[in-house]
């Protein structure tokens, strides 16, 4: 009877035991809704990190647009991310998790995402809606050109009461990173329209720590290393973004340098984008670059040397070219006003539908040569294919993505197209046969 009893009292405890164990393993969750339904599947859990993102989990989406994803009691409080569509960099948002609360929220495309459940999150959404709603008063305020500096100290202590408040709510939470981050300049006087200006560009990155682990795992840095750059100025010219990049490179320690080259890296790529070379190549040289050998970046230094050696107005790099059975190179090339440069490969269907448009395109176009550079791993199905272009000029890059010339133009994609001047220097870099057919055309 005794023993009946204990093995009773411990498969009672057991069974008490393996009921909590879910609860105990699985505390909180990720839920939420999303609308239109049709136009979501799953919703992808990632925890973000300051050198990228870690998959968690996926859940799929029922007949109402809801998932839940359950939170194993181990994941570390941060930031984390909910992938909704492609591409995954567009269609994406950032939450906090502080290890113990459920995360609810909506989203829709039209109203963005609403918090319904974690303090965290809900105080963050509550704080920008706030802080707005005071911007956009001193907004209305300065755009009246107003000089009421009773009217003026009202508005400035509401907004210096608005964000000691939140910094008071959000003490001893992962929020409050966030909002003493954002800490907006407060005038001590009244300040006319220019001077307030130039003050709150020189106080826009005061506040932040580069530093910070929970900042750099978030988009806060991007946009606020965005907002300085292309918005803190009306009519912004090469000059004034020079100085802006020098602002946010000063503004990161030199000991943070991963986050440094990972921001200086999307301005660089936005720069990029502009198709404003001169900017481009000013970040290279004068930070990005060192930044990448003293890190030992081998694929962003390759990067940056590409983009440099083949921006718009640089004479495109030499390389050497079979010609009649003689070697010759692309700068000993004569007798034409416009060359264009392809790089292709036999092996790249894609390659094979536009050439012939490219040799059809081409025909009516006087002094215009065509160099079309294989990129192969052998020469058989190369030497077939040339058959059929006897009037462009060709050449072979042996090896395909790990030839010299091919990685010294930085070719990520075949076909890709430049256009040169009689003296070799790149005057387009068209993105498709489309944008190649409007350039040409235009010669």
């Amino acid at each position: 009877m005794f023993f009946k009893n204990i093995n009773t009292y411990y498969m009672r405890n057991l069974c008490l035991i393996f009921l909590l164990l879910p609860l105990i393993s699985f505390a909180q969750s990720v839920k939420g809704t999303f609308s239109p339904t049709e136009d979501f599947t799953y919703a992808f859990l990632y925890k973000a990190t300051p050198e990228g993102a870690d998959y968690i989990d996926r859940g799929k989406l029922d007949g109402s647009g809801s998932f839940e994803i359950k939170l194993d009691s181990t994941l570390k409080p941060g930031i984390y991310k909910i992938v909704y569509a492609v591409p995954p960099e567009e269609n994406n948002f950032d939450f906090i998790y502080d290890g113990k609360e459920t995360v609810a929220f909506n989203f829709s495309y039209e109203n963005g995402v609403e918090f319904k459940a974690s303090e965290e999150n809900k105080l963050w959404n509550s704080y920008l809606k706030s802080m707005n709603m005071v911007n956009q008063t001193i907004s209305n305020y300065y755009s009246k050109e107003n000089t009421d500096k009773a009217g003026f100290k009202a508005i400035f202590k509401v907004a210096k009461d608005t964000q000691t408040a939140y910094e008071e709510s959000a003490d001893g939470k992962l929020v409050s990173e966030f909002i003493v981050a954002n800490r907006p300049y407060i005038p001590t006087k009244f300040e006319n329209l220019s001077t307030y200006s130039k003050n709150l560009k020189s106080n826009f990155l005061e506040q932040i720590d580069f530093g910070n682990p929970l900042l750099q795992s978030s988009t806060f840095l991007v946009d606020r290393v965005n907002t300085y750059v292309f918005d803190m100025v009306q009519n912004a010219n090469n000059k004034t973004y020079k100085l802006h990049v020098d602002d946010i490179a000063n503004a990161i320690k030199d000991e943070d340098i991963t986050i440094k080259i990972s921001l200086l890296s999307i301005v660089w790529q936005r720069f990029v984008t502009m198709e404003n070379h001169e900017l481009a190549n000013y970040i290279a040289d004068n930070y990005l670059m060192d930044l990448a050998k003293t890190s030992e970046n081998k694929v962003l230094e390759q990067t940056l040397i590409s983009y440099k050696n083949t921006a718009i107005g640089a004479k495109a790099p030499n390389f050497e070219i079979s010609l009649e059975e003689k070697t010759t190179n692309l700068y000993q090339l004569k007798n034409a006003e416009h060359y264009l440069l392809i790089f292709w490969s036999s092996g790249c269907g894609h390659c094979l539908e536009e050439l012939p448009k490219v040799k059809d395109l081409v025909a009516s176009i006087p002094n215009l040569k065509v160099i079309a550079f294989g990129l192969e791993d052998d020469e058989k199905d190369w030497e077939k294919e040339i058959k059929n272009y006897p009037n462009f000029i060709h050449a072979i890059g042996l090896g395909k993505w790990n030839n010299q010339t091919v990685q010294t133009y930085g070719i990520a994609a075949t076909p890709t197209y430049f256009i040169l001047n009689e003296n070799k220097v790149i005057t387009a870099k068209p993105y498709d046969y489309e944008e190649l057919e409007v350039v040409l055309n235009r010669l």
